[in-house]
């Protein structure tokens, strides 16, 4: 596929992996179209370079309209968070994405790309060098693996009658413009409540913004239908290590203080149960998700995608955290 001269629909659009696949559009020359769901969302898609098409997840009406002549389809969205209503995360995610799909194929897209996850592999063990040959668990560690694995196995379920459809799993989601885990980790060792579970010393793989995008580009331009391709920005790094680097870089300063990880288990698990129990607004402060993708080593090998893609990681982690530094 010649993403130079195609018309393309992303969903997501607004938020920062989105808007970073519709700038790299844009700049390649694709014409560009993005769902909105409110006039901020609008706003942020029309700033990246693409045109807003009003609607969200739930209207299939407003998804085949807005991909109406695009031959490929980037799926960025999903309930994106460690706790809430499973109902929501159902509805969002697994609907939402199989709206996307029939919309797609209504539309005659030749293309689907769904940017997906490794959280799919979550289920309360380390995930250690993992391929995309490692099966789906039969429990799901959290709403957000659970409903995120059924997506993509929605997606690759529908590869075929036309329609090319494939997913990658980026790692760790970092750079500049983060709106989602740099600030709120910040946040938290500003105010003096961000602690270790375990040492936080552990082996993590990572995968900057751009690089998400250069690997999402090429599986839309050389995926093969029904694949599924892990990216990341190359060997792992130290978690702890990482994760001080990056704070820094927004001016906060990370502490010393380390809880066993049995007991941030413990303390998940309580937290978990109270609030499930007693449907109490808000979240726990601490999940069993949130353990496992962050606290504990996640480790995966992009190898498929780099012989099959071509896919190479363009932004290094020095030069991620240098552009981090030179916003501060």
């Amino acid at each position: 596929m010649d993403l130079t001269t195609a018309k393309a629909f992303v969903t997501g659009g607004s938020g920062f992996v989105g808007r970073a696949l519709i700038s790299a559009l844009h700049a390649k020359g694709a014409q560009v179209v993005a769902l909105a769901r409110s006039q901020a969302a609008a706003a942020k898609v029309i700033e990246a370079g693409a045109t807003p098409a009003m609607g969200d997840l739930s209207d299939q009406d407003a998804l085949r309209t807005g991909m109406a002549g695009c031959s490929v389809v980037f799926h960025a969205a999903a309930e994106v968070s460690d706790w809430g209503p499973r109902a929501r995360f159902y509805e969002v995610t697994v609907r939402g994405t199989e709206r996307a799909l029939a919309a797609a194929r209504d539309a005659g897209a030749a293309k689907f790309v769904h940017i997906g996850t490794e959280a799919v592999l979550a289920a309360g063990a380390p995930i250690v060098d993992a391929d995309e040959t490692a099966p789906y668990p039969a429990k799901p560690l959290g709403l957000y693996p659970w409903s995120k694995g059924l997506a993509e196995r929605a997606v690759i379920a529908a590869n075929g009658d036309g329609l090319t459809t494939v997913s990658v799993r980026p790692r760790l989601i970092w750079g500049k413009g983060d709106t989602t885990i740099l600030p709120q980790v910040a946040d938290a060792m500003r105010r003096g409540v961000f602690v270790w579970f375990g040492n936080g010393h552990h082996p993590t793989s990572t995968c900057h913004v751009r690089n998400v995008v250069e690997g999402t580009l090429l599986a839309a331009e050389r995926g093969e239908g029904g694949n599924i391709y892990f990216l990341t920005d190359g060997p792992p790094v130290d978690f702890r290590d990482f994760i001080t680097e990056m704070a820094a870089t927004q001016g906060a300063v990370a502490p010393t203080r380390c809880v066993p990880l049995w007991v941030a288990h413990g303390v998940a698990l309580a937290g978990e149960a109270v609030w499930g129990a007693l449907n109490l607004a808000g979240r726990p402060m601490l999940t069993r998700t949130a353990i496992n993708v962050f606290f504990m080593q996640v480790t995966v090998n992009d190898q498929k995608a780099r012989e099959r893609l071509g896919y190479r990681a363009l932004v290094t982690r020095a030069q991620g955290l240098a552009e981090m530094r030179a916003v501060v």
